[in-house]
């Protein structure tokens, strides 16, 4: 396909998505099945158009001053990928399978529109109804914080130090131009330009030996933060998939004890897989079964339990710009619930000196220092361990990190424009009592 197919094609994708309200995932695809002429790199490519498109499903509209899939697509060209006018007329130029050519009002919209004036929600390409929680946590600085959430995010690789260490896996995976992630000691990261396609990590030597896993660096240093030791009880409470449990293992330095378990048994599918890649063997994986509580014969013996909370996931937006436009206000509702009822799940569990690391990938207050604030009335026996503190595990990084992240009397709040990670929130509470 011709890079003007390709945008005829995403136009096309973009519509469907509009009209028939489907996730983009799937309409991408339908669309690969439907048109298996289409080569992998015809696929990428315009998977990768799509997504932007979604990036900047707000702004490019306002640019072009259209509500269209057509306008969008030209208004995310010169937001996200800073194409000029001239360049966009030689794709648009209405020969066969390419888009019709450039209208006045198109090229009027190019030449004299921008963002300036536009209203936060436009700027930052986030719905509307958002406005308030996101003014809550950074006031005017709202849009220019939700745009960094939109561009694309780098590959963030973490190193399992079970196995290797970062001078070595730099040198194995240069052919991909990995760099040291700013902070965290164990991250490596792969810049990626706004049309480039995602390197197959999965098919590196590094990653089958286990030497190597994707996780962001946000994530990363959420891990760390909960200064998990060797010969300490800890208990991954929400393990999913197992990216933190694999962390956390790693600074256990396969010593002490691991417990992995998931209210929803299907999450934990990958985890056994990855664990056994790792060279991880301090670790239990405990599915539920039925009503029984697989932590029933380990209460109050925890050093650490570790939530990864169920959350609205609005700092992920850089890596599933989809989500976004499809969240409601009633799903960060329902999140909350769960969050307060992880959180009293975790109490019976943590031994006197204890702890709990509480972590989400939102910025959302309600979710991180409101949610922690509310238990820490409902439970006086625990308090919240200075945020200073957590991040001293930085060591020569923690005074700028602090100066980088939102700092609140109860925890850390990353986000892409001020620490260049993911949207993570931080707090660790220790059992006084």
């Amino acid at each position: 396909m011709t890079p003007a197919a390709r945008l005829s094609a995403a136009i096309e994708l973009i519509d469907t998505i509009e009209k028939d309200r489907v996730p983009a995932a799937k309409a991408l695809k339908e669309w690969g099945t439907a048109h298996r002429f289409a080569g992998s790199g015809d696929r990428a490519a315009i998977a990768g158009l799509v997504w932007d498109v979604l990036r900047r499903y707000a702004s490019s509209a306002w640019l072009m001053d259209a509500d269209t899939a057509r306008a969008r697509l030209i208004g995310m060209l010169r937001l996200e990928r800073d194409m000029d006018e001239a360049t966009m007329g030689a794709l648009f130029d209405g020969s066969r399978f390419a888009p019709a050519p450039l209208t006045e009002a198109e090229q009027s919209a190019l030449a004299s529109r921008s963002l300036t004036d536009a209203p936060a929600a436009i700027a930052g390409d986030y719905p509307e109804w958002l406005d308030p929680h996101l003014a809550k946590v950074f006031g005017e600085d709202r849009a220019a914080e939700a745009a960094a959430m939109a561009s694309r995010a780098p590959l963030d690789l973490r190193v399992n130090t079970l196995k290797s260490n970062r001078d070595k896996l730099m040198q194995s995976l240069a052919h991909l131009h990995a760099t040291p992630t700013p902070w965290s000691a164990t991250g490596l990261r792969i810049a990626l330009s706004a049309d480039a396609r995602n390197p197959g990590i999965q098919a590196e030597e590094d990653f089958i030996k286990g030497a190597v896993e994707v996780q962001d660096e946000g994530s990363q240093l959420a891990a760390q933060f909960t200064a998990a030791k060797p010969g300490e009880q800890v208990i991954d409470l929400c393990a999913g998939a197992g990216g933190k449990t694999l962390a956390l293992a790693a600074l256990m330095q396969g010593k002490g004890r691991l417990i992995a378990t998931d209210r929803d048994k299907r999450q934990l599918a990958p985890i056994h897989e990855r664990l056994s890649r790792a060279g991880v063997h301090n670790a239990d994986v405990r599915t539920p079964k039925g009503e029984a509580d697989p932590l029933a014969d380990i209460r109050g013996s925890a050093d650490l339990v570790v939530i990864d909370a169920p959350c609205t996931g609005t700092g992920t937006w850089r890596r599933n710009p989809d989500a976004k436009w499809r969240m409601r206000p009633g799903a960060l509702e329902i999140r909350l619930r769960d969050q307060a009822e992880v959180l009293e799940r975790a109490v019976p569990l943590v031994k006197a000196g204890g702890r709990i690391a509480y972590i989400t990938c939102s910025v959302l207050a309600e979710e991180n220092g409101e949610q922690v604030g509310a238990f820490v009335s409902r439970h006086p026996e625990f308090a919240v361990v200075p945020p200073e503190q957590t991040a001293s595990v930085l060591w020569d990084k923690a005074e700028a990190f602090g100066e980088a992240a939102l700092q609140s009397a109860e925890g850390w709040l990353m986000t892409p424009r001020r620490t260049g990670t993911d949207g993570f929130f931080v707090s660790v509470l220790r059992k006084t009592a």
